[in-house]
């Protein structure tokens, strides 16, 4: 049964006549956001494969939702594992006789402290999970996609934060404007090709990102600048703890989806911070005048730059 007021019956049947029955493959499965887009899509349907890097929460999530009468596959996966995200792939298709047409790159960690104290091991673990990891999801199922005639969507869970830096939260902010620029790339080519491309960017959502540090594997538990007090996790619970429901996000996605949405971004109250950025640096351009003749050069060069390798890359 789908949750409901959480998704309208018109936006549940125009999702369903595409990806009815189809197979979804979700990073991060076992809890917040992605076990919400579990729960949601299986309610819709789909078939659903759980992908999480503790065993546990995979357990009990994969009994959650068999118990709503969702079929669905469990696997533990580190995403930063190419190897095992090829393993995987090949799991999933022996168990339904297909690829997945649904990718959700959910899977996320972060981590807290000032940035010019960090190391390689703060950067190889975040950097690790949560670029690396959507490169590797998108290598993994991506060419299975585009070979099959049906309808195929990829969903990225950037941030807010993907949008300008950040003085304590900084690798976690440079992956997520790393992935966001990467789904624009494909946003480029990939639609027309029969795959939709998504990105999603949370502010505050109800989520165990607070506690982000008990994943952390055991080759980058040393030499790390994050901040691991427990009073600062208290606050940081406290805030996730008043975010937007994940199962109401899950809905937002959806909704992206079948309104062939590039951009999903439903949290309001950041509107008017995200506006003043941007004007930021649109005025940085004013202190430049208007464009001179080297500068209309530049432009039409590039305009014939961009024409020919669109034409290169047609034939």
């Amino acid at each position: 049964m789908i949750p409901q007021p959480v998704i309208d019956s018109r936006t549940a049947q125009e999702f369903q006549e595409k990806f009815h029955h189809a197979v979804a493959f979700i990073t991060g499965g076992a809890s917040g956001l992605g076990f919400a887009q579990a729960e949601l899509l299986g309610a819709l349907g789909c078939r659903v494969v759980l992908a999480d890097v503790q065993q546990d929460a995979l357990d009990v999530a994969g009994k959650r939702l068999r118990a709503e009468n969702v079929e669905v596959v469990t696997v533990l996966l580190d995403v930063r594992d190419r190897s095992a995200y090829a393993a995987a792939g090949q799991r999933v298709y022996e168990h339904f006789g297909q690829f997945p047409r649904l990718l959700f790159n959910t899977a996320g960690v972060n981590g807290f402290g000032p940035i010019q104290n960090a190391s390689y091991n703060d950067f190889d673990w975040i950097m690790g999970v949560n670029l690396h990891g959507v490169i590797n999801g998108i290598q993994t199922f991506l060419p299975m996609m585009l070979e099959q005639n049906d309808p195929a969507w990829i969903v990225t869970t950037g941030s807010m934060a993907g949008f300008m830096g950040s003085a304590s939260a900084g690798i976690y902010a440079a992956t997520k404007a790393a992935v966001f620029s990467l789904m624009e790339s494909y946003d480029k080519t990939l639609p027309d090709q029969g795959v939709g491309v998504s990105i999603v960017c949370p502010a505050s959502i109800r989520s165990n990102i607070a506690d982000t540090l008990d994943t952390r594997p055991s080759e980058f538990a040393k030499k790390s600048s994050f901040n691991n007090d427990p009073e600062f996790i208290k606050l940081q619970r406290q805030l996730y703890s008043s975010g937007m429901a994940p199962l109401q996000l899950a809905a937002h996605v959806v909704e992206g989806i079948v309104q062939n949405r590039l951009y999903i971004v439903p949290f309001t109250e950041t509107r008017d911070g995200l506006k003043q950025y941007f004007d930021n640096i649109i005025e940085a351009f004013d202190s430049y005048g208007s464009p001179d003749r080297d500068a209309q050069r530049r432009a039409a060069d590039f305009l014939e730059y961009q024409q020919a390798v669109a034409t290169i890359q047609q034939s």
